[in-house]
């Protein structure tokens, strides 16, 4: 059941809501008076209807009515599993799911500092060469049709069989995003990333794996695809690594590695389009490991929403946040909302203003996942500061707005095979669902309280640590020119390190703004959206 089909504003429905139950529960425990809790079918009173969803609470001699809260609206429930993800039906995905161990290494992430004896691979067609890895399914279809519960249910076809020495590979999971490994050495593979489902373009992200490792042989990997000019491994920026039997072993979750890391223009373009390749080289530190390569940290749509559940079962974080079904994708994936405040038992919650969050409308830019976690993680703790931001405003957050996306692995569109981002203002919902409800969200919110900030939390492939894109603001009054350089500001005293006003930050947008963090070490990701 979408927000926008509520009549009341989710946080003031809330905070009466958690006033009432607070109350009743208070009534119950002093045992003072005789309370009981019936549906409206269950007496003959002329004034209800039969119906399951008003409960009548009696109370001080006579019966309260109340609606039962919504179970619709609650996207993880605290008594059943998780809602399972759901993809396009003719994609094609492995029933292993893909686990890895959070772990934050106690350094800064390496940067490669280049040689100048980089090689460039170019790899001219040959029918010699042993395809090892064919993804075929993303093509069957040219545009989104219907999804299913775990994808394609016929038999998978499995990678083509390989020689003991020859590594296989895998990216029929979560996330994940491979199209084609060609072996044209020993040890040396030539790579190509799938595009956005149902586009041509948007090659950045990729995330794979690789088994039947040997260690110490020096692999060089090359992905020939890439279609931006410039990229922040031509500034020291490494493929991330992740090692099944180093997690085990030493609990060592990704890292950053690779040497002879080069990204060059090739010969691959057609009709006047230029292609680009990464290739670095790598020895895995293990026989027979099952490893995986990724361009940034991966935060799945699973990921989510088992993080959500954590909060729904915490009876303490559970009290002043409310999970929510914002509405459901074209695949029917749910778009969640959270409401963040202190309850109040006064109508004084009125007064609050109010901070819209939202992140990951690029599915590749999982750098604003961690950014968004790291923020609720923080708002949701329990230090002074947080519980003054709790007391002080209302936060309304939609972690992840491109759900359909994030599953298939794509790098920046929906299944629409358009890019939300720039989808704000149109006007049809079936299409671009999340970001419709988001906008409407927002503008039945600012009808009842005022909106201080709006943050959209994205990751940049050229750009490092933080910075800001705001709007002009010039033909405006003066208050609101300055007023959207607040939050920058206070965030360049507090993190001179990471975002500098000055040299950084870019107020000559038209539309929209945001702030951008570009991985979680050296380049982590942050971003800042505040649009009128």
């Amino acid at each position: 059941m979408p927000e926008d089909s509520e009549k009341e504003d989710y946080s003031d429905r809330t905070i009466s809501d958690e006033s009432d139950e607070d109350n009743f529960m208070k009534f119950v425990s002093e045992d003072s008076h005789r309370c009981a809790l019936l549906t409206a079918d269950s007496i003959s009173d002329p004034f209800f209807p039969r119906t399951t969803q008003i409960l009548l609470e009696y109370q001080l001699g006579r019966w309260v009515p109340r609606l039962r809260e919504p179970r619709d609206l609650y996207g993880v429930s605290s008594s059943g599993p998780l809602s399972p993800t759901r993809w396009p039906y003719h994609c094609e995905v492995i029933d292993e799911k893909v686990q890895h161990i959070d772990w934050t290494p106690s350094y800064l992430e390496p940067v490669y500092t280049p040689t100048g004896l980089e090689m460039e691979p170019l790899y001219p067609n040959s029918k010699e060469d042993t395809v090892v890895y064919l993804a075929e399914d993303a093509y069957k279809e040219p545009c989104f049709v219907y999804s299913r519960v775990g994808g394609n249910r016929t038999p998978l076809k499995q990678p083509v069989d390989n020689y003991d020495n020859t590594l296989t590979f895998e990216a029929r999971f979560e996330s994940g995003n491979l199209q084609k490994v060609v072996k044209v050495a020993e040890y040396e593979y030539q790579l190509t990333v799938r595009p956005d489902l149902f586009t041509n373009k948007h090659t950045q992200w990729y995330y794979f794996q690789v088994a039947n490792t040997q260690a110490g042989i020096v692999y060089r990997f090359t992905i020939i695809n890439f279609t931006k000019p410039a990229s922040l491994y031509s500034r020291g920026m490494r493929p991330l690594f992740y090692s099944e039997k180093e997690a085990k072993a030493h609990n060592i979750g990704w890292q950053r590695i690779g040497d002879q890391i080069k990204y060059y223009r090739n010969n691959q373009g057609q009709e006047g389009c230029h292609y680009f390749s990464l290739t670095w080289t790598f020895q895995f530190p293990h026989n027979k490991d099952t490893c995986y390569f990724a361009h940034c940290y991966p935060y799945t749509y699973t990921n989510l929403q088992e993080y959500l559940s954590t909060i729904s079962h915490d009876s303490v974080r559970s009290k002043f946040c409310k999970i929510r079904v914002l509405c459901h994708t074209i695949a029917r994936n749910m778009v969640y909302v959270l409401t963040i405040t202190t309850p109040l038992k006064s109508t004084d919650s009125r007064k609050r203003k109010a901070v819209i969050l939202t992140a990951r409308v690029h599915p590749g830019e999982t750098n604003s996942s961690w950014i968004m976690k790291g923020f609720l993680d923080y708002i949701l703790g329990d230090s002074s500061d947080a519980q003054l931001l709790r007391d002080t405003f209302i936060f309304k957050v939609v972690p992840m707005l491109n759900p359909d996306g994030v599953i298939v692995g794509n790098y920046r569109c929906s299944l629409a095979g358009r890019d939300l981002n720039r989808n704000y203002t149109s006007l049809l919902k079936e299409s671009f669902p999340s970001v419709w409800y988001t906008r409407n969200m927002i503008r039945r919110l600012m009808e009842k309280r005022e909106v201080i900030l709006y943050c959209d939390l994205h990751g940049h492939s050229r750009k490092e640590n933080i910075f800001m894109y705001g709007c002009d603001g010039s033909d405006r009054c003066k208050a609101l020119y300055l007023q959207q350089r607040i939050f920058p500001l206070m965030l360049s005293k507090n993190c001179p390190d990471k975002e500098s006003l000055q040299m950084t930050c870019d107020f000559k947008k038209k539309q929209c703004s945001y702030l951008t963090y570009q991985d979680r070490n050296v380049f982590g990701g942050f971003a800042i959206c505040k649009s009128k």
